[in-house]
């Protein structure tokens, strides 16, 4: 018998006084010697290591999916309670927790593939609006489709009003931008003090 063969004494022993680990836990009745117990642990702190990896791994896919889309996809919410301390997970809740990111990524994957086939049809039906306008008459198409901050439109207008309408003049042009609300406007007059 080896050194590492040997039986484990425990200082802090049972409260019987044997004094030896036995695997009275799993019900084999045998001792456990040392090097499988040191198997034991490198083989979990190795699992742990690999399930760690992949969860900070997916964290990392699911934070650029959402910035790199934002505000199109927002972050998802947390669906379970913290725990109420600090806690160390076993190796089956990191991987039910490696599990429910995996399905999160693959959700987010899908939402960000269905927005860029989204934007993609947008920024195609811009270029056949402005090749012919005529045939999108008073089309419009908000920049939000096409990928873009802000509250501008595209429309699809007649040229000189009531007589480019009539006479088939159509023009594909960008509003000025968003329309400021009724409370955010100034009640100041040019004498009043600010």
């Amino acid at each position: 018998m080896t050194y590492h063969e040997q039986p484990v004494i425990e200082r802090d022993g049972p409260a019987h006084g044997s004094g030896l680990v036995r695997g009275d836990d799993a019900g084999a009745g045998t001792l456990v010697t040392g090097a499988a117990r040191e198997r034991s642990g490198i083989a979990e702190r190795a699992a742990r290591a690999s399930l760690r990896a992949q969860i900070a791994r997916l964290e990392c896919e699911c934070s650029e999916i959402v910035a790199g889309r934002f505000p199109y996809i927002a972050a998802p919410r947390a669906s379970a309670q913290p725990a109420p301390g600090p806690a160390l997970l076993d190796l089956g809740e990191l991987e039910r927790s490696r599990d429910r990111l995996a399905a999160r990524v693959q959700d987010l994957r899908a939402r960000a593939s269905a927005r860029s086939e989204h934007e993609r049809r947008a920024h195609e039906r811009l270029r056949a609006m402005e090749l012919d306008p005529g045939a999108y008459k008073f089309a419009k198409l908000p920049v939000r489709d096409l990928g873009q901050g802000g509250c501008g439109v595209w429309r699809v207008r007649p040229r000189l009003g009531l007589i480019g309408m009539l006479a088939g003049w159509w023009q594909l042009k960008l509003s000025s931008g968003c329309p400021l609300a009724m409370g955010l406007r100034s009640t100041r007059g040019p004498g009043s003090q600010p």
